[in-house]
């Protein structure tokens, strides 16, 4: 545990709280289960109460739409690994959300599976026109769904596009009630003992499908509790930097699988196929400086083309909020 102690003062000088302020606040953050990230590590220990001095409600979802929802009401005050498509289309729409950190990129874990008794591949994609597709509508799932079938060409408005959660669609696809489903984590797990995925992570890659998680929160609030968040982001930077060095895994692992609702194996396979890039890279043009902004106008601008939203914004710079990430990335 040397990594998390040399860390644990860096984290307690970033955006101090005054003892009053603690005592004050409580908050509820949203985040999914059967998607294992180091941040769950922290949230099982106590580390973020340690180092806030708040209580935090801690509150599952299934979607990052219905994050959106959550936060809209004023039910949730940040959502942790909230998908960027239902964040383009919450902010499309108008509600004034902010993202605050690149909580995790995972090309290889989310994606669509065709059925394997069709036996179709990416060699003959055109075949899925007419199927039946179970999709969770205005996540990344359904970005990626969209973006593949325009890759293969298929007309997507001859398929019987189905909105489902992933846990839904998984079962329908065992149960062959849809001939393809789209989803992520234990239900992708679940999705693929039926059948094959169309492109790999890295193939989409190559194609520009980019497939990456967020820290999110409503704007108004962040600007009203920046210390709080800025202390929350440094926590899960600790989580992090403590799973990146590889000095911490067996420790770690257990502990975040059981958070996560999932088998020791399971977690293993899932979290290695994800990568949680540290403070520096995010603050920079690659991510939060310039390239989130930019991919999200080009999320927006596919959902416009497919009916899934009526409008794009001009510009989604005023949805990036890197400022908490700083300030907490000055007391590291």
């Amino acid at each position: 545990m040397m990594t998390r102690r040399k860390l644990m003062g860096a984290v307690a000088g970033a955006a101090m709280l005054t003892g009053a302020q603690a005592a004050a606040q409580e908050i509820t953050v949203a985040y999914f289960l059967e998607w294992p990230m180091p941040f769950q590590y922290a949230k099982a220990t106590g580390m973020y109460e340690d180092a806030m001095g708040i209580d935090i409600n801690w509150v599952s979802f299934d979607t990052g739409t219905a994050m959106s929802a959550a936060m809209a009401s004023g039910d949730v005050q940040l959502s942790v690994s909230q998908g960027v498509p239902p964040f383009v289309v919450a902010t499309s729409a108008g509600q004034d959300l902010q993202i605050l950190d690149v909580a995790v990129s995972y090309s290889d874990n989310d994606n669509c599976v065709v059925r394997a008794e069709l036996e179709i591949d990416k060699d003959s994609a055109d075949e899925l026109e007419g199927k039946k597709v179970a999709v969770p509508l205005g996540t990344a799932a359904h970005y990626g769904f969209l973006e593949q079938m325009n890759h293969f060409g298929v007309d997507i408005s001859t398929m019987d596009v189905v909105d489902m959660a992933p846990p839904d669609g998984a079962a329908a696809i065992a149960q062959g009630a849809v001939d393809m489903a789209c989803g992520w984590g234990g239900a992708l797990r679940r999705m693929k003992e039926h059948g094959n995925v169309l492109l790999t992570g890295a193939e989409k890659e190559d194609l520009g499908i980019l497939v990456f998680d967020v820290t999110s929160g409503p704007a108004n609030w962040v600007a009203e509790n920046s210390d709080i968040v800025a202390q929350f982001l440094a926590v899960t930077a600790e989580a992090n930097a403590m799973w990146n060095s590889g000095e911490n895994t067996e420790e770690m692992l257990p502990v975040i699988a059981k958070d996560a609702g999932m088998d020791l194996e399971a977690t293993r396979e899932t979290i290695a196929t994800f990568v949680f890039p540290p403070v520096d890279e995010q603050l920079t043009a690659k991510w939060l400086a310039g390239g989130a902004q930019e991919f999200m106008k080009g999320v927006a601008n596919v959902f416009v083309e497919a009916g899934s939203i009526d409008a794009a914004l001009d510009s989604y710079a005023n949805a990036v909020n890197a400022a908490p990430l700083e300030s907490a990335a000055g007391g590291m």
